[in-house]
């Protein structure tokens, strides 16, 4: 019997034991789960809840609650249970929330489980990492990416009646800006620019900034082309006005192109590529307009694209050669110096005028490169120069705008005339343009020329920027006054009033004046008789000679101390003869 008891009694206390365990389990559990940094929730089939932590608490404005077995009808303040799993982001005041529900089977009873997590600070890291992706940070303007993702969502949405245009502004002259006023100037210039003409948006509109200083703007819809043109007119009218940066009045324009859809294309890629080939048209004629794309502005894109590439080539596979135009005393018909011509040969072999590849060769960055192999191929020939213009005479190397105001490229290039072992002989050729940055030039590029006995021409004088003011402050040894002076100047008296002025000026300054673009007989004569100019240049003496003429005419050393008028004449009836044969 007493065994029994006892036996009863011990096996009480380990009851109580295991249910004092469990508890002690339970609560620990109940711990855990309270302090558990997310947030869990427990509810009914009601939407009661049983059990809230106190990440949830915290989330969601509601008491801490621990997991009970009674359903009490109270803080029903979350959505009923879910059928499936669900996950959903949800804004609680300044928080932003991941909360996943999904119901589980607990002791024949369908509950649903709760979890949030606070994702405020992740979710700002995206809209930030989004912005940044998608919006430019200087102006607020969407990125390129995005206007494309845009354009792309109308098209998918385009009825068969519906209009837009694609209008691209591309800054003028935005680089001199910055160099003038600073980059800040810069970048508050553009700031005020995407305002202007953000300004007046429709709902349908967007403007991008796709670059540094271009701008890409949706009009949507857009009713007409005559629509569009007037839109775009009073745009380009809002940029010109001043703006009042760091108290500077600063002007700025855009040359600007359009393409409509669907007349000019179907996708964002084609009617991006019609805008930006309007807008190339507009720059290469005058800047600060505005066009419509046509096919026609499509060839000349594509002619221009065919010249970009053989112009490359050429330069890689040096088919570039030279052709010479003598300077002429016009008194005693002595050949007194030669100017160094670039011509081009294509790949069918057919000669390309400096006209046609210039401006491109600057443009493309590629003149600095070409201006050096002018200057191997001449020390390769200098004997052949010599033997045919005369030993000795002095060699004219024409040098871009660009180029002359690089004191890096000058410095390279003045070495490699120094190289040659005869820098005096050669001069260098730079428009007036050259001579807008004036202390660039002087103090920079000039000294390093002089010492070596190089001496400079200011090339198609009158037609510049810096015109009188350009001899008054640049030592230039030679003027060559541009043809435009010249041709007719024995039937045009305003032009030989602009002659003497030039030529009193010039012989004031020490300076040696040629009269550029001689053609005719009564041209030459007028210079001969009515000025004291005594040097030209032109077809009338001799068309450019390639160093093929050269060693086709057989001709030797006396002809640079011979009368030039009938001995460059009857060579350029050979030159013409031979090339009259190619063209056949």
């Amino acid at each position: 019997m007493l065994s029994a008891l006892n036996q009863q009694s011990a096996d009480n206390r380990r009851h109580d034991d295991a249910a004092a365990d469990a508890l002690a389990e339970r609560h620990l559990l109940e711990a855990i789960v309270r302090q558990l940094p997310v947030g869990l929730t427990v509810q009914d089939e009601r939407g009661n809840l049983l059990l809230v932590n106190d990440a949830a608490a915290g989330h969601f404005g509601t008491r801490t609650k621990a997991l009970t077995t009674t359903t009490t009808g109270d803080d029903a303040s979350f959505a009923p249970a879910l059928p499936a799993a669900a996950v959903s982001e949800e804004e609680r005041g300044d928080r932003v929330l991941l909360t996943t529900r999904s119901p589980i089977r607990v002791a024949d009873r369908t509950l649903v489980l709760s979890t949030s997590i606070d994702v405020t600070s992740q979710k700002a890291t995206e809209d930030e990492l989004s912005r940044r992706a998608y919006f430019d940070e200087l102006t607020g303007l969407p990125k390129r990416n995005l206007i494309e993702s845009h354009v792309n969502a109308v098209l998918a949405g385009a009825g068969a009646q519906d209009c837009f245009a694609l209008v691209f502004f591309d800054i003028d002259n935005f680089k001199h800006i910055n160099d003038y006023y600073g980059h800040a100037a810069g970048d508050a210039l553009l700031q005020k620019i995407a305002k202007r003409l953000s300004a007046d948006l429709r709902p349908g509109d967007m403007l991008a900034r796709i670059s540094g200083d271009e701008f890409l703007l949706l009009l949507h819809p857009v009713r007409s082309e005559v629509d569009l043109i007037s839109t775009v007119d009073q745009l380009i009218q809002r940029l010109k006005a001043p703006m009042l940066i760091d108290d500077f009045e600063i002007f700025a324009s855009a040359s600007v192109g359009a393409s409509l859809y669907p007349d000019h294309g179907a996708t964002y890629d084609v009617l991006r590529h019609h805008a930006d080939i309007a807008m190339y048209s507009v720059k290469s004629a005058t800047k600060g307009g505005f066009a419509v794309f046509d096919s026609g502005m499509a060839r000349e894109a594509s002619a221009r694209t065919e010249l970009e590439q053989n112009l490359r080539l050429a330069i890689l596979e040096k088919r570039f050669h030279c052709a010479f135009q003598p300077k002429v005393d016009i008194r005693s018909q002595e050949v007194i110096g030669v100017e160094a011509l670039v011509r081009l040969y294509n790949e069918k072999g057919v000669m390309q005028a400096p006209g046609t590849f210039i401006d491109l060769a600057v443009e493309l960055g590629l003149i600095d490169e070409l201006t050096h192999l002018v200057l191997d191929e001449v020390m390769d020939s200098i004997d052949l120069i010599d033997d045919y213009f005369g030993a000795g005479v002095s060699i004219s190397l024409n040098v871009a705008a660009k180029q002359a105001n690089d004191p890096l490229f000058m410095r390279a290039f003045a070495a490699a005339l120094a190289a040659t072992n005869c820098p005096e002989r050669f001069m260098i050729e730079v428009t007036e343009d050259a001579f807008v940055n004036k202390s660039q030039f002087q103090t920079d590029v000039l000294p390093g020329l002089r010492e070596l006995g190089v001496r400079v021409s200011i090339d198609d004088f009158g037609t510049g920027y810096s015109s009188l003011s350009a001899l008054t402050d640049i030592t230039a040894d030679e003027i060559k006054i541009d043809r435009s002076f010249v041709t007719d100047i024995h039937k045009r008296p305003r032009s030989q009033a602009v002659l003497r002025a030039i030529e009193s000026l010039s012989e004031a300054l020490g300076m040696t004046v040629i009269a550029e673009g001689v053609e005719s007989y009564e041209e030459l004569a007028y210079l001969q008789g009515a000025s004291r100019i005594r040097y030209a240049q032109g077809y009338y003496f001799s068309r450019p000679v390639t160093f093929e003429d050269m060693q086709a005419s057989g001709r030797t050393a006396d002809l640079g101390r011979g009368r030039a008028e009938s001995r460059l004449a009857r060579d350029h009836r050979v030159s013409q003869s031979r090339t009259t044969r190619r063209e056949r």
